[in-house]
């Protein structure tokens, strides 16, 4: 097997580590249809504050999301293109929904 190849099932693996839970992949699939600030993540999840930052810190950390600046806010969008596939054979097969 080729190398990139296993450096592409790593990177995978990694992203599926990430997404194993429920709190953080609910955050990235709402975030493949548009980008939202960390106020309306929490209010839509009805979870704290706190607890939604350090899911989004995860996932910027494992270059899932990132966040851009908008004044005093910021909104985050999905950025990896793997983590974009793998949810969307999720979605696509009724898993996540």
């Amino acid at each position: 097997m080729e190398f990139d190849k296993m450096q592409s099932f790593d990177r995978q693996a990694e992203i599926l580590k990430v997404l194993g839970h429920p709190v953080r992949l609910k955050i990235v699939a709402g975030l493949m249809s548009q980008s939202c600030n960390v106020k309306k993540i929490w209010e839509c999840l009805n979870l704290p504050q706190a607890t939604v930052s350090q899911h989004l810190a995860l996932l910027k950390n494992k270059n899932i999301i990132e966040g851009r600046r908008d004044g005093v806010e910021v909104f985050y969008q999905v950025v990896s293109e793997e983590a974009r596939r793998i949810l969307s054979v999720l979605l696509e097969s009724d898993v996540c929904k």
